[in-house]
């Protein structure tokens, strides 16, 4: 049985916690944590989430940047700047054009990247994926993705050419939401995408990482189900580590407006309710956020932070302008005259979503430097398990 299935079955009984999600101790406590709190209460248990930040990851932040491979997608999803039916500037990298775009990356100090692309069967393949992390694995070796759900087969390629993890939100994790938000596609799936998780940790990958898009509903209501979610993955997907982000909704093509508001007092109350639950979990900051509000959370609770981020196929050098083109209805078409012509304004692909903090990476690092924080740019390498398999041998 898997998450999705006890999920449907909590759906079908009537409610979460008749399947028993909601049931453990782990989880009362964790609702606990979510109801209104004064603000000394809130800074008590701000004071908790940081020790305990303290005694599972020491004073270090981990640091890592999106690279967007391609901006395609056959989905129609009322609130993502990359739905099909968005008329929006695309592209998709070619494998020169992503080690270009990792190799600036890895200039600055990154040594963790995170390949994002929409779902197209037809540009953003498991091979092409699979040859993307072969291309950049001999100088990033920590790469994560975060791309359509694929069955487990699918997934082993891209292990093997060095993928250590797999990153995949909810959305919402609420069904009527999700069937409205979702208008066409494979996306439609609820169940599909929330057993996904699973499926990458049985092809191999070390780091699962889990979330919800919060102000597609109640946040309450959304923070039950992660937390549910994440108390199941540690269960019975023990061998890796699980992560956890809170994106809140940020401005995007297609105009899509919040329906629920996270106001920056919950999110802190959130952040602190996770980490005393889930002490080993890794929680998520991404530069959606904005940097006041980053600056004031890195000592709370957060251990991994995105810096000097693009959310655009090719932002970082500007690669793949040459092929540019929009789409509408997922018809592609040409640009105009008026457009390539000599003089006319530089295009880039569109972006999947306005970032807040545009701090370069050095910045953030010295503004974790300031507070004490330690940033890491590398934190695992494939020799660890050369060296630990070589000494068993020995042994």
């Amino acid at each position: 049985m898997t998450f999705a299935d006890a999920f449907s079955a909590s759906l079908h009984s009537g409610h979460y916690s008749a399947g028993g999600l909601y049931r453990s101790p782990l989880m009362q406590r964790f609702a606990r944590m979510l109801e209104p709190k004064s603000p000394r209460e809130l800074e008590a248990m701000a004071r908790e989430a940081q020790v305990v930040t303290r005694q599972h990851f020491g004073r270090t932040m981990r640091l890592f940047a999106p690279l967007y491979l391609s901006n395609e997608c056959i989905n129609v999803c009322k609130y993502c700047g990359f739905s099909r039916d968005n008329p929006i500037l695309r592209v998709t990298l070619a494998l020169d054009q992503v080690e270009a775009e990792a190799r600036h990356l890895a200039a600055q100090g990154f040594r963790n990247i995170l390949l994002v692309a929409g779902e197209h069967p037809k540009f953003v393949s498991r091979n092409y994926l699979a040859d993307c992390v072969a291309r950049l694995r001999p100088f990033i070796p920590g790469i994560s993705l975060e791309v359509a759900p694929m069955e487990t087969e699918d997934y082993l390629p891209m292990v093997e050419a060095g993928a250590e993890g797999l990153v995949v939100y909810q959305e919402t994790y609420q069904p009527e939401p999700y069937a409205e938000l979702h208008v066409a596609g494979p996306k439609r799936d609820f169940l599909w995408r929330m057993a996904c998780p699973e499926r990458a940790y049985a092809a191999g990958f070390r780091r699962l990482g889990i979330g919800a898009l919060f102000g597609l509903a109640p946040w309450r209501d959304e923070a039950m189900a992660v937390a549910a979610h994440t108390e199941w993955l540690l269960k019975h997907c023990w061998k890796a580590q699980v992560t956890i982000s809170l994106p809140r909704m940020r401005p995007a093509a297609g105009e899509f407006e919040p329906r629920y508001l996270l106001p920056d007092k919950e999110m802190v109350q959130l952040i602190a309710a996770l980490r005393i639950c889930f002490p080993q979990a890794g929680l998520v900051l991404s530069t959606r956020e904005p940097a006041p509000l980053r600056d004031g959370l890195m000592p709370l609770g957060i251990t991994l932070m995105s810096a000097g981020s693009h959310t655009e196929p090719g932002g970082y050098t500007g690669a793949g302008k040459d092929a540019l083109h929009r789409t509408q209805k997922g018809r592609h078409i040409a640009l105009t005259e008026e457009e390539t012509r000599d003089g006319a304004p530089e295009l880039s692909a569109t972006e999947q979503f306005h970032i807040s903090d545009d701090r370069t990476p050095a910045e953030i690092a010295r503004k974790l430097r300031t507070l004490g924080l330690e940033p890491v740019w590398k934190d695992w390498d494939a020799g660890i398990l050369c060296e630990a398999e070589a000494a068993e041998a020995a042994a």
